[in-house]
């Protein structure tokens, strides 16, 4: 009877743990990954700007190539978007709330099943004759206790993804 009585209180504990060290922690992430391409910016923004394009380089696509997308809006640009369904990477719906041609495209990026919403940006940067782009995502895990501990650990889960993203368009804008 007093292992019970140790594991319950052991188990309260560990949600007590849980639940109050989770206020503690910020709700806020931000994740921010740079890669250098061989490609003037003009060429690298047309894989980036056009949605239907995302599948060619994000990786998202490639641990899932069943996942069902639907486009809306303008073909690329501000207002263009999509919405994706997945068994393994989960399902959501970006929009391009700004682009600049040949500097940057802006998004806002929501996931149902978390319930949470989230900006980003990838900026280009000429540098010489290629082009520095950053992918950045700032996200805001809201109110509750538990999901500020995934805040915690935003990097380790998505800058993986990013670094890969990118690796992916480098490859596409490097070929000739």
């Amino acid at each position: 009877m007093k292992i019970v009585k140790w594991l319950l209180a052991l188990v309260l504990l560990l949600a007590a743990v849980l639940v109050l060290g989770g206020y503690l922690i910020s709700p806020k992430f931000v994740v921010s990954r740079s890669v250098t391409i061989a490609a003037p910016p003009d060429k690298v923004y047309g894989l980036i700007a056009d949605p239907r394009r995302w599948k060619d380089w994000t990786v998202w696509n490639r641990r899932d190539p069943a996942m069902k997308m639907d486009y809306s809006g303008p073909p690329s640009g501000a207002g263009a978007g999509w919405s994706w369904q997945s068994k393994t990477e989960g399902d959501g719906r970006m929009s391009f709330t700004a682009a600049d041609p040949g500097q940057r495209v802006a998004y806002e990026l929501f996931f149902p099943d978390f319930g949470t919403t989230s900006t980003g940006e990838l900026t280009l940067a000429a540098e010489g004759s290629g082009t520095t782009v950053t992918w950045t995502i700032n996200g805001d895990m809201g109110a509750n206790p538990l999901m500020r501990w995934f805040a915690l650990g935003a990097d380790g889960m998505i800058g993986r993804d990013f670094a890969d993203g990118l690796a992916g368009l480098k490859t596409l804008a490097e070929k000739p």
